[in-house]
């Protein structure tokens, strides 16, 4: 089967899942198409795909027409959370399968009948008509709409997932939800040297960053406020002689080191399988707490300790772990300032944790409190005992389980082959 695959281009988790996804169906024939920092993925891990179409840097049109092209000449589409690409593959009718690691965040202002009338009458004559239809749909109701319209939905467990598989069932649903485990990278989990020696005491993991508002260059507050702390963490940590800082952020040349007290931190983007190789060994990891890194973490055995949020589905994915000891131990803003205002909204609450972030670096005070907080953070996180990491893990693992992803992508692609 010819399968054309993409993802949702806010950071690298939807791209990695993509890239999970795509290495455990070989057999196949697996063509991406997109742009922007998830063609940066897709082609940092070439060995994911038989083809790569980045259309980043394309006159839209000509986008548009390279994707449209693709669809039509496909078998199956498979979306990571882009909802455009479900959209244009219906109006292609190619059957399609919405992957999703976010399915309980999504807010809803319209109610779900509301949504599945849109779905129900929208019309497949083209995207344009397709796409003035469902124009007054948010960003997070489309997505959801797109679970509507999509052939199979597959979903990755996580707090609040059944319920919302359970108001989506009923007349309007393309499919049942299939609950999946971790939409991580299995085989390359597998192939990880766990008796290595590490080169790094410390790895320090940011995510791809960049999303619908956040970026290298622009709304880059969190990144400056990152910049100006890691000198201080080497000062104040004598163990973490050697650090890697990695993530979209320091790649495509923006790499850049940092000393301070004869420690070192080194800040580059490595390939997938390259950073799990890396967390694998390294004593400890700090990470932005992201699903699909935080799955890898616990495949690996390895309790992370979560920096400070990005965005708003930071925030969600920390409030939904409180009670585990990965959620409880994590760092937030709320350490630093703790009335600031968060709008409950994923757009409005993002540019809120940005003001957040550029007043704590420039403010001496609330910076030298983040300083602090941080570290009783880091603190406690190096002095939990191998027995109190696992057992953190274990909790993680239990919480997050379900069925293996290769198992439901090869049921649907086995029955989207025989019909």
């Amino acid at each position: 089967m010819r399968i054309v695959m993409g993802a949702q281009n806010c950071g690298f988790g939807p791209a990695s899942e993509l890239v999970a996804v795509s290495r455990q169906l070989p057999e196949h024939e697996r063509v991406f198409v997109g742009d922007g920092v998830t063609a940066v993925f897709a082609r940092r891990n070439p060995d994911a795909f038989d083809d790569v179409y980045d259309t980043s840097g394309m006159p839209e049109k000509a986008g548009v027409e390279v994707t449209d092209d693709l669809l039509r000449g496909s078998d199956h589409v498979v979306s990571v959370m882009d909802a455009e690409l479900v959209f244009r593959a219906v109006v292609a009718r190619r059957p399609v399968t919405m992957v999703d690691s976010l399915f309980s965040f999504w807010q809803l202002a319209r109610s779900l009948d509301r949504i599945r009338e849109l779905c129900a009458t929208m019309p497949r004559s083209s995207y344009a008509a397709a796409d003035r239809h469902l124009a007054g749909l948010s960003p997070h109701e489309r997505v959801v709409a797109a679970h509507l319209l999509a052939t199979h939905s597959v979903v990755q467990n996580f707090p609040g997932v059944t319920e919302r598989a359970a108001e989506l069932a009923g007349p309007g649903t393309g499919s049942e939800v299939h609950r999946t485990g971790s939409i991580i990278d299995v085989d390359g989990l597998r192939d990880v040297v766990r008796t290595a020696e590490p080169e790094y005491d410390l790895l320090i993991n940011v995510g791809g960053f960049k999303n619908f508002l956040l970026d290298f260059e622009v709304n880059n507050d969190y990144l400056r406020l990152l910049h100006r702390w890691i000198p201080d963490l080497l000062r104040d940590w004598p163990q973490f002689r050697r650090v890697l800082v990695c993530g979209g952020p320091f790649g495509e040349g923006r790499e850049r080191t940092f000393s301070a007290v004869g420690r070192q931190a080194d800040c580059r983007f490595l390939r997938q399988r390259e950073l799990l190789q890396v967390a694998a060994i390294t004593a400890d990891y700090l990470l932005a707490p992201g699903l699909t890194a935080l799955h890898e973490s616990i495949a690996l055995g390895r309790l992370p300790l979560a920096i400070h949020e990005q965005h708003y589905a930071h925030v969600f994915t920390m409030r939904a772990l409180d009670g585990t000891l990965f959620g409880r131990s994590g760092g937030r803003f709320t350490d630093v300032v703790p009335c600031h205002p968060l709008p409950e909204d994923d757009f409005t609450g993002t540019a809120a944790l940005v003001e957040l972030a550029g007043r704590i670096r420039e403010d001496a005070g609330l910076y030298a409190k983040y300083r602090r907080t941080f570290n009783e953070r880091i603190e406690h996180y190096v002095s939990l005992t191998p027995p109190q990491r696992q057992q953190g893990v274990e909790e993680l693992g239990k919480l997050l389980d379900g069925e293996p992803v290769h198992s439901v992508m090869t049921e649907i692609l086995g029955t989207s082959r025989a019909a």
